[in-house]
């Protein structure tokens, strides 16, 4: 059986179904919306908090810890205080929770990341992981020279993940702005990829609709429903109900007894009545048609 979570990253990759881009790239946010992009590079765990709830549609009922893509989803008590859970999230798990919030915007309004957006994404990935290779190398080899590089590595990876978290999350803040603008505009939804308070109800169980053309054929245009009394004629003047008893055995009636015996006089047919051994029917000619 495939992994879902593997199944769901594929299928965010296929033009097919993800036909929609996003309002701004990652190139233009801070252009697009300077105030927000300052606001989500120093205040980064409050932009991330918001967004989510903003990608809820403010019911916090539907709230999963990382959006349900790690184990420990649904088991850190976010039916009670989802608040305070989604406050940990972001402090804690601070990149799983802007990734979570970003698949959940891309599943509900179907929207492509750009090549260049994957590019700028993986190079910021990419860099975390040079830095930390440098350092295990380093702290292994003891050398000063490859230390002195993977601190510079590490500076380097930091400014970019500071200034690429805080471009996706004002490209997530334009996004959902204009849906909530629009509610009407969004497409419709996928199987995978419900939008909040839609109802998926399948044809065939309790409470579903009827499939398109179930029942009786509708009536031709300009039918009349027919006149009152249409049908059985009515019954003739003086008629009513039998009177009370009518059909009962009259008084006095007895059932006859269990057993009851045969006509005087009527004897058994002997033994071996019927027809004789050997006895085949008659044939008869074939009726034709």
């Amino acid at each position: 059986m495939d992994n879902p979570k593997i199944a769901a990253l594929q299928a965010r990759m296929d033009n097919n179904r993800y036909v929609r881009h996003w309002q701004t790239p990652l190139m233009s946010t801070c252009s697009t919306k300077p105030g927000y992009c300052c606001f989500a590079m120093w205040c980064p765990y409050c932009a991330s908090f918001e967004l989510r709830k903003q990608a809820l549609h403010g019911d916090m009922r539907r709230y999963i810890c990382c959006n349900g893509a790690c184990p420990c989803s649904g088991r850190m008590g976010e039916k009670s205080a989802p608040a305070c859970c989604l406050c940990m999230e972001v402090t804690f798990c601070f990149a799983q929770s802007v990734a979570s919030t970003r698949f959940m915007i891309q599943d509900e309004l179907r929207l492509e990341t750009t090549k260049c957006d994957n590019c700028i994404i993986g190079t910021m990935i990419a860099l975390q992981y040079i830095a930390c290779v440098c350092h295990i190398v380093a702290c292994i080899t003891g050398s000063e020279e490859l230390a002195q590089i993977a601190n510079i590595l590490d500076c380097l990876a930091d400014i970019v993940w500071c200034t690429v978290c805080a471009c996706m999350q004002t490209q997530h803040k334009v996004e959902m702005d204009a849906r909530d603008k629009s509610p009407g505009a969004l497409p419709p939804p996928m199987p995978a990829a419900v939008p909040p308070g839609v109802q998926m109800i399948q044809v065939g169980h309790p409470g579903a609709p009827p499939p398109p053309g179930y029942g009786y054929a509708p009536p031709p245009p300009g039918y009349a429903p027919p006149p009152p009394g249409y049908g059985a004629p009515p019954p003739p003047p003086g008629y009513g109900p039998p009177p009370p008893g009518y059909g009962a055995p009259p008084p006095g009636y007895a059932a006859p007894p269990a057993g009851y015996p045969p006509a005087p006089g009527y004897a058994p047919p002997p033994p071996g009545y019927g027809p004789p051994a050997g006895y085949a029917p008659p044939a008869h000619p074939p009726m034709q048609k």
